[in-house]
């Protein structure tokens, strides 16, 4: 029976886990090799080798209602999108109040985790670690949890680039940057238009002599804010837009997102028009890159070629001389050297995991890696939903397939995103928000039940399927229900609000926005009879007019308790 966990890394991921594996009577036991929590999100002054590393001026790219763990939202007076030290005290925050800094011990290294002989009938596994004082330590655990990322190897290509050993100036990758001082004055060249190549693309910019940025794909590129200024996250991820992804046309789709993108500035005329459609691959999340080109402080640039003493060639012929440093924003390599061997054993020598959390190959399946995957939406909540269903498979209340089962989903996932994302290795990180949350909530038994809150709750399903996926839907119902959870969907769009609210202004606008409760009901109405019809074709509205003789009372109290944002 499992009951001690390691948990690898205190991070967002680790801190995570660690709470579920208490709410479930679990004994985590976790391993963080600095002092301190937080992972990738806890600025260092100088990088540290085999650990992440981010720059001084970081700042989310979801918004807080978005990306908050399930059962405790941020503080309302939190900016929407925050600067990298106050999403760390949110973590400080949550470690408090759930008491889980007693269970890390701090600047201890894992040095290996391995199957005990007995592995096959026990599940059991022996975790070398080495504390600070250099003395190594042997620990038995029934399962294990990775927690600990996977930008810590960068990608530095530098060997791809002809000339490179002759160039006068400085090559480095982003895991080195942490601000724009050293290059006040310089010619530099930012390679890679993923959100870092962005950022530091933008922050090198202000005082730099000239700055160019180098793309081979090119990039579709938009803000943090969506209409009226409200987070662009929470307008776009919707289960009602999910849905609608699904039934319209992908070529329809691609043609509205990019024809709203173009009308805010010209992807042709920026030099950003990238090779591939909207919904085809990652899009960048910058606020400023499209104003610094139209400044002239950043000039776009095709893939770069070469260098040639101070000057960097690229492949459309073009030539940039005297050039004093290239910043390589080229990724990273996910490794885990503590784990066997055996676990990467992907065709790519990527680590194999069916639905980006098991290694098919363990029976029994006491061992889950936390946040190895890539996401059009907030990667704590994720997490947070991976973590759950591990314990649930640790716990045996949930069971996987077959490894032949497993393998052949992971070969199936990866043909399927390798229509966008050509590299194997990118192709098999790929997951869809929704439905990915949505399939571990399922597995769970917490995945929020549409048309049974249609019937007894419709001012809250209302809320859950036309307004934003945030992550208290799953906690409403099922294991691990927080009693706080319809609440927390209800005032959301007050903690949104609140950072505005540092000036009175009078307010005489419409409480309802750009939408009547009518509408809302009867569409709802209409999209439950059809995705609940079970594949009939409904020939009369009929059925949909008794579903809305059934919701007056929804009606009544929507008309009165929709927020003033339009967005709602």
């Amino acid at each position: 029976m499992v009951r001690r966990v390691a948990v690898v890394g205190a991070g967002c991921s680790g801190l995570a886990c660690i709470k579920i594996c208490v709410d479930e009577g679990l004994e985590p036991v976790c391993f963080e090799s600095s002092d301190d929590i937080g992972g990738m999100w806890n600025f260092r002054e100088t990088p540290e080798p085999d650990r992440t590393s981010i720059y001084r001026s970081l700042v989310v790219n979801t918004s807080k209602e978005m990306m908050c763990f399930s059962d405790f939202p941020m503080p309302s007076d939190y900016p929407n999108f925050m600067h990298n030290s106050q999403l760390l005290q949110y973590f400080r925050l949550y470690a408090e109040h759930f008491d889980l800094l007693r269970y890390i011990n701090f600047q201890t290294t894992v040095r290996s985790v391995l199957q005990r002989p007995d592995f096959s009938l026990s599940g059991q596994w022996e975790v070398v670690t080495i504390n600070k004082n250099g003395q190594e330590e042997r620990h038995i655990f029934d399962a294990i949890l990775v927690c600990s990322g996977h930008y810590t190897h960068p990608t530095l290509p530098l060997s791809d680039f002809q000339g490179h050993e002759t160039f006068s100036g400085r090559c480095l990758h982003s895991w080195e940057y942490k601000d724009a001082n050293a290059f006040t004055g310089k010619r530099v060249v930012v390679v890679g238009t993923g959100n870092s190549g962005g950022d530091i693309a933008v922050e090198i910019s202000r005082s730099a002599e000239k700055t160019f940025l180098s793309t081979r794909q090119g990039a579709w590129v938009l803000g943090r804010m969506s209409t009226n200024g409200v987070p662009l996250d929470i307008a776009v991820i919707k289960r009602i837009n999910n849905v609608l992804f699904q039934l319209l046309p992908k070529t329809l789709v691609n043609w509205a997102a990019e024809r709203a993108l173009n009308n805010k500035y010209d992807h042709i005329l920026y030099g950003l028009k990238p090779k591939h459609r909207h919904m085809e691959r990652n899009l960048m999340i910058n606020d400023d890159l499209p104003g610094r080109i139209l400044q002239g402080a950043i000039v776009m640039k095709n893939n770069l070629e070469g260098f040639k003493d101070s000057r960097v060639v690229f492949e459309d012929g073009t030539v940039e001389k005297n050039i004093d440093a290239v910043v390589f924003c080229t990724g990273y390599i996910a490794k885990f050297p503590f784990l066997p061997s055996t676990l990467s054993e992907g065709p790519y020598e990527e680590v194999t995991l069916y639905k980006r959390a098991f290694p098919p190959s363990l029976q029994p399946p006491t061992l889950a890696v936390m946040g190895l995957f890539q996401v059009k939406g907030p990667l704590m909540p994720t997490v947070e939903m991976q973590a759950r269903w591990a314990v649930k498979v640790f716990l045996g209340q949930s069971r996987l397939p077959t490894k032949e089962k497993m393998l052949d989903v992971i070969e199936s996932e990866r043909r399927r995103n390798m229509q966008s994302y050509p590299c194997p290795r990118q192709a098999v990180l790929q997951v869809d928000y929704i439905p990915y949350l949505d399939f571990m909530a399922g597995e769970v038994g917490v995945r929020p039940k549409l048309l049974r809150l249609f019937l007894r709750d419709p001012v809250l399903w209302a809320k859950v399927f036309f307004g934003p996926c945030t992550p208290y839907q799953y906690r409403l119902s099922g294991p691990g229900n927080w009693s706080g959870a319809r609440q927390a969907i209800f005032t959301q769009w007050e903690r949104v609000s609140q950072p505005f609210r540092t000036r009175e202004i009078p307010d005489n606008t419409s409480k309802f926005g750009l939408c009547s409760p009518l509408m809302l009901t009867f569409t709802g109405t209409v999209i439950i009879v059809v995705l609940f019809s079970k594949g009939k074709i409904v020939t009369t509205l009929e059925a949909a007019t008794e579903m809305l003789n059934k919701s007056t009372v929804f009606l009544r109290e929507l008309w009165f308790s929709l927020p003033q944002n339009p967005d709602m």
